[in-house]
């Protein structure tokens, strides 16, 4: 029934007529699909306003310059979370490890010659406390990944400045410690 009272507002209110669709409108209010006082129409270009931002959940709206900060300095530290967070699994992956084998493989050297190229393998156990960690913390880096691309949707500017600083200082600090695969057996140049 409210989608046909619904539909019949729409038309009503595109057709020219005498009377206002005033029984209507208390009905959508109450639905949550009116324009009612509760409601924040969110902009959809990028502002740089600090009143009736919201951010994340109903009851956290930012409406002062000073509520503007504190969310700045919370935003920015929580991409910085992220970004170390990331790091912080690889780091762990890298040591709980197991299960490594090494393939030799005959490669074509140099004026002929035969080369052996030596892989490692590696792998992890699907049943073990390192990959139960593992799984927790890929939840919390994909949870924080989307809270801060919607706080990014809010198209306001000083969030997605704090996101984007954020993002850029946490790499700084935490990227210089990932480790990076050199294999001493590659023999290209």
């Amino acid at each position: 029934i409210s989608g046909i009272k619904m539909s019949h507002h729409m038309n009503s209110s595109m057709l020219p007529t005498s009377h206002p669709p005033e029984h209507h409108h208390s009905s959508t209010t109450a639905s949550g699909h009116g324009h009612g006082p509760d409601m924040m129409m969110m902009a959809m270009t990028f502002h740089f306003s600090c009143e009736n931002v919201p951010l994340l959940f109903s009851g956290l709206t930012i409406n002062s310059p000073g509520e503007m900060a504190g969310a700045f300095v919370a935003v920015f530290f929580l991409a910085m979370f992220y970004e170390g967070l990331k790091i912080a699994r690889e780091c762990l992956l890298r040591k709980s490890q197991v299960s490594i084998r090494y393939n030799s493989m005959p490669v074509p050297g140099p004026n002929g010659t035969i080369l052996m190229e030596t892989h490692k393998t590696v792998g992890q156990q699907m049943l073990s406390l390192p990959h139960l960690l593992q799984t927790v913390l890929h939840i919390i880096q994909v949870v924080v990944s989307y809270f801060l691309m919607l706080i990014f949707m809010t198209y306001n500017g000083y969030l997605c400045i704090a996101v984007a600083a954020g993002a850029g200082t946490g790499y700084f600090f935490f990227s210089w410690k990932k480790a990076v695969v050199v294999d001493i057996t590659e023999h290209c140049h």
